[in-house]
């Protein structure tokens, strides 16, 4: 990646130092299925969002001026174990710095680290899942690290809620809470389902979007398009509700399969990740304090069996 600031924003907007938000790409494609190439996502999507025009018409503010620092990529690929301990590690060691931490895949597996650091260090966590699959495998191929079981680990240890499913194997109807679970199908006909969700949450949100989610006719650009997803508009409606109502700790964005005859997708991710900055945001003065409101976890105590000897 040659890009040296998120979104090409002056370096004064992108010190560590003095920047609210960590962006943290994530260009891993080691456990994908059917078309390769989300490692080339975070690229497409930074250079995107050089493209991007940076003032906000809805919410009429420049959410970059809040600082956004661009980390270095995360390029452990020895195997999918390795690298979900490394995102498990490095995105708590930006929560740790009171940081809004966000993470940029890759395929969807890279969330097993992300949502575990942010268990670790918040309380009553929920998990909202925007996504065209379940991936509530316990195990697929041989890992418990693959992008098929992105959030089983979350199902066991977090509230999770599962929005836009339409796509899964019957072997995770044993695992999936059809009670916490918005399938695609219903929510067509269900014009409460918003409310619904948010209803279903806790204070602390941390949200997962795979691309997937959305409906190939806006996002063809993923490694596993569905038909019958979600729109752009009634998307935002329902993420501005939710920063609106809740404390959402921190976001990924996954699965984006770049192509090179199609940029459309790739704006499309640079448009919502910058729009969830936005709704977080909002209201907030530049000069006001970031706080996350994480705990520190217990020094040698994990809610998890990691090889990390000290938090």
């Amino acid at each position: 990646m040659t890009t040296k600031t998120y979104a090409g924003i002056p370096q004064q907007f992108a010190a560590l130092e003095t920047s609210k938000i960590v962006l943290i790409p994530v260009p891993y494609d080691g456990t994908s299925t059917w078309q390769k190439g989300a490692d080339k996502g975070p690229e497409a999507f930074l250079n995107a969002s050089e493209n991007m025009e940076l003032y906000d018409i809805e919410t009429g503010t420049e959410v970059y001026k809040q600082g956004v620092y661009l980390a270095e990529p995360i390029t452990e690929k020895s195997s999918p174990e390795a690298m979900v301990d490394k995102v498990h590690k490095t995105v708590k060691e930006y929560i740790l710095r009171n940081k809004f931490v966000t993470i940029f895949g890759g395929e969807h597996s890279i969330s097993i680290g992300t949502i575990r650091a942010f268990n670790e260090c918040f309380d009553d966590l929920t998990v909202l899942q925007l996504d065209a699959h379940a991936d509530l495998r316990k195990e697929y191929e041989g890992s418990k690290c693959n992008h098929a079981c992105a959030v089983y680990e979350a199902s066991q240890t977090t509230n999770l809620l599962q929005v836009g499913i339409r796509s899964m194997d019957v072997a995770e109807t044993t695992v999936m809470d059809e009670e916490k679970t918005w399938f695609a199908h219903d929510m067509v006909n269900d014009e409460y389902w918003m409310d619904n969700v948010i209803e279903a949450m806790g204070e602390n949100v941390f949200i997962t979007i795979d691309l997937d989610a959305f409906d190939p006719s806006i996002m063809p650009s993923t490694g596993t398009p569905e038909p019958g997803g979600l729109l752009w508009y009634e998307t935002l409606d329902f993420l501005k509700q939710v920063f609106a109502e809740k404390n959402v700790v921190g976001f990924d964005i996954v699965e984006l399969c770049p192509r090179p005859e199609e940029k459309s997708s790739d704006f499309l991710a640079a448009k919502l990740y910058y729009k969830m900055l936005c709704y977080k945001f909002l209201g907030t003065v530049q000069s006001d304090e970031f706080e996350s409101n994480f705990h520190e976890p217990k020094k040698g105590v994990a809610k998890f069996n990691t090889n990390e000897n000290d938090y």
